[in-house]
């Protein structure tokens, strides 16, 4: 598809791609380094940067930088850190008037290093005293979305935001990354529930991925599927009761912080465009993918000419 061609789409859709993110922003401070330093070590970072991170943060970015519309909702502190990460998504383009500033709190925070394969370990600081933040006005914030996307980091704020979708009959994409219980509210006020591996292993009981989904399947009628790295993303196929499989890219991997991010963001897009499931799953591989050859987090977002590019390669 030629760069035209695509920039006529993206203007097709800029009336109906309006999504809602909800869930959690952290500012990332980001190293990169040779291998991970052991106990009592130094090592020397070859490149650093500071970068607004977060699951549902970061598919906000990803939303907007593939055309869409974003709006974003999530609890804060009142600090100098809440403050940087709303004026980083208002540059990208994010509506950021559903996030909740909590007096004497502070906004969560995070130290990354990524290592020569693209791997990452990860220490984040968290004021506990978020977790019992709620929305206001969660039906007021779903009258501008096509659908919402949320992270399963804070329940208590995005649940009401996710029922108030349901009740408008939008689709409601859950981005699964935190260990959960497999009977957590969350999942029963979905459309669709995307697990990473680690979190469907721990949340279903299972290391069998594709087991991991016929469980879950019995508990949500959600959509459900894993991503699983430079593996393919499974997927439940209720029609048919089986586990199916859409391939990911190869990808020379260079960070793969925000990758899954930038992958729930792309197919809550996709979804809203009106592409069905499988095409909305290798849309979305397709923009993690180009996330994962970038060092930089949700900086380096791929815009979507590059995406349809990768897409239209034999």
């Amino acid at each position: 598809m030629t760069p035209e061609k695509t920039l006529n789409r993206l203007e097709s859709f800029s009336d109906m791609a309006n999504i809602l993110c909800a869930g959690i922003a952290v500012l990332d401070e980001v190293f990169r380094v040779r291998a991970f330093p052991m106990p009592d070590t130094r090592v020397q970072a070859s490149e650093f940067i500071t970068v607004g991170g977060g699951n549902a943060a970061n598919a906000a970015v990803a939303i907007a930088r593939l055309g869409g519309k974003a709006y974003f909702a999530a609890p804060l502190g009142v600090d100098a850190v809440g403050d940087r990460l709303i004026e980083n998504l208002q540059r990208e383009g994010v509506e950021c008037a559903g996030c909740v500033r909590v007096p004497g709190t502070r906004t969560p925070v995070s130290a990354i290093f990524v290592d020569a394969r693209g791997d990452r370990t990860i220490a984040t600081y968290r004021d506990d005293r978020l977790n019992d933040v709620t929305a206001v006005d969660p039906e007021g914030l779903v009258t501008v979305a096509d659908a919402v996307l949320a992270d399963n980091r804070f329940p208590e704020f995005v649940v009401p935001i996710c029922r108030a979708a349901i009740a408008r009959r939008i689709p409601v994409v859950i981005d699964a990354d935190k260990e959960a219980d497999d009977r957590e509210p969350l999942f029963g006020a979905a459309t669709h529930v995307i697990f990473s591996a680690a979190c469907l292993r721990a949340t279903a009981r299972s290391d069998d991925l594709a087991a991991g989904l016929v469980h879950m399947s019995k508990l949500s009628d959600a959509f459900l599927a894993v991503t699983d790295g430079p593996h393919p993303v499974l997927w439940f196929d209720r029609d048919n009761a089986t586990i199916r499989e859409t391939p990911v890219f190869a990808i020379k991997t260079v960070d793969t912080l925000g990758a899954g991010d930038v992958f729930h963001g792309a197919f809550a897009l996709a979804l809203v465009e009106g592409r069905g499931i499988e095409d909305a799953l290798r849309f979305a591989a397709a923009a993690a993918g180009l996330k994962c050859a970038r060092f930089g987090g949700s900086a380096v977002a791929p815009q979507r000419v590059e995406v349809e590019a990768l897409l239209a390669q034999p």
